[in-house]
């Protein structure tokens, strides 16, 4: 196992060349923020500065840090503040909407997030949730300084299964919670021999903030809905798995556990989505592609458009009595959604059920909507003609749908 774990950390792990390159884009972006910054400082945040980033990196967090006692009471002024500092210096920016505004720099195919932030030594201070990200660094790179590569393998490893990232179109691991775990674990071996076993309402308390206590009591029920409780160690009322879904936690119990049974580098091999792939899984069924154009705006929010617009679509499908085998999407530039869909013929008529014999009423209004009708087990029934006998066609239609055209800027059969 320990030569399978090496030749993936050989694949993901940064050299000192492309560590190097990294950094000098960085320093470059935050001395020019910094350059006669008056009451705050920016710093580089997020995996880069806790050093548990994984190659190719196109990415960056900087956090620009307020005097607390300055803007401890004016902290709704520090995005407008920031966005003013920067269009100064003449930095292309563009503003993403959140808990705070933040902004976003793309140089170079390389996209920094500049977030305002307050400047606190302690997580009670905090008047957003961003503003103890410095913390949550500070705690890694002290606990976790000698498992770094563990760290790397569990995000390798997350991504894989697709189950990386807390957004809420995934719904799954952040990079904070991979981190807690391996730090909590003591390494990615003893943390995928422990999560094979794991029971629903698993609770993971490292720095036991609540040691004695029943933490299912102490919390606020909003906070221990997800079906794991990941004690933030810098933050004792926070459960940094909220985000958590059911599914995205029993995927990881299901990969911990083949994995433990049959090690392969095959785990961390993150799968991208083919036609050829998908047509050989589809084999003799019907599968059906749908090239989707998102809408402009912060990621998160695009993906959950996205997610919805898929959904919906499915559930259009099984609407219309299509049994979707297979399903799933993926999302580059465009999303691409497919679905693999029993093959098989449907009958040209469907039959609708109307009110009991019984209540003349409701039967005499139904004929009066439907001119075939029949009557089975004391019903009466409709015999309406289907509307559509081949999933594309019902698909194709689904591009003038206005709950569509709301979520994404189109959709396209391939």
């Amino acid at each position: 196992m320990k030569q399978i774990l090496q030749n993936i950390l050989d694949r993901i792990k940064p050299t000192e060349k492309e560590e190097k390159e990294v950094q000098d884009r960085i320093k470059f972006i935050l001395n020019k923020i910094n350059h006669n910054l008056k009451d705050a400082k920016a710093i580089l945040g997020g995996s880069g500065i806790k050093g548990t980033w994984l190659k190719p990196a196109n990415d960056a967090d900087i956090f620009v840090r307020f005097n607390y006692k300055k803007y401890k009471d004016r902290s709704s002024e520090i995005s407008a503040i920031l966005e003013n500092t920067l269009k100064k210096k003449n930095l292309k920016v563009t503003k993403l909407h959140g808990s705070r505004d933040y902004f976003q720099i793309i140089k170079q195919g390389f996209t920094f997030e500049i977030v305002p932030i307050l400047d606190i030594k302690k997580a009670e201070l905090a008047k957003n949730i961003t503003d103890v990200s410095p913390l949550h660094a500070d705690w890694v790179n002290k606990k976790g300084k000698k498992i770094k590569d563990d760290i790397r393998l569990l995000k390798q490893f997350c991504k894989s299964v697709g189950i990386y990232g807390a957004e809420s179109y995934i719904n799954g691991f952040s990079g904070y919670i991979c981190e807690i775990l391996t730090i909590h674990y003591k390494g990615f071996i003893n943390l995928v021999k422990n999560a094979a076993k794991w029971k629903d309402k698993t609770i993971i308390d490292t720095e036991k903030h609540w040691k004695g206590k029943n933490i299912l009591m102490e919390l606020n029920k909003s906070k221990i809905l997800s079906p794991m409780i990941v004690i933030d160690p810098v933050q004792a009322d926070r459960n940094a798995a909220a985000a958590l879904s059911i599914e995205k936690f029993n995927n990881f119990r299901e990969a911990c556990k083949r994995f433990i049974r049959h090690p392969s580098e095959k785990f961390f091999e993150i799968k991208e989505i083919s036609e050829e792939h998908l047509k050989k899984k589809a084999a003799k069924n019907t599968l059906i592609l749908i090239d989707v154009e998102p809408k402009e705006g912060k990621k998160d929010v695009v993906g959950c458009k996205l997610l919805k617009s898929f959904e919906y679509i499915k559930k259009i499908i099984e609407k219309h009595d299509f049994k979707v085998l297979n399903n799933g999407w993926d999302w580059n530039k465009n999303a691409l959604f497919y679905f693999i869909i029993k093959k098989e013929k449907l009958n040209n008529f469907i039959e609708r059920e109307g009110p009991p014999l019984s209540n003349k009423i409701h039967v005499k209004n139904f004929k009066k909507f439907h001119s075939k009708t029949f009557v089975k087990n004391k019903n009466i029934y409709a015999k309406i003609k289907r509307p559509y006998l081949n999933p594309n066609d019902l698909v194709k239609g689904l591009a003038k749908d206005n709950y569509i055209k709301e979520k994404v800027n189109g959709i396209k059969i391939k």
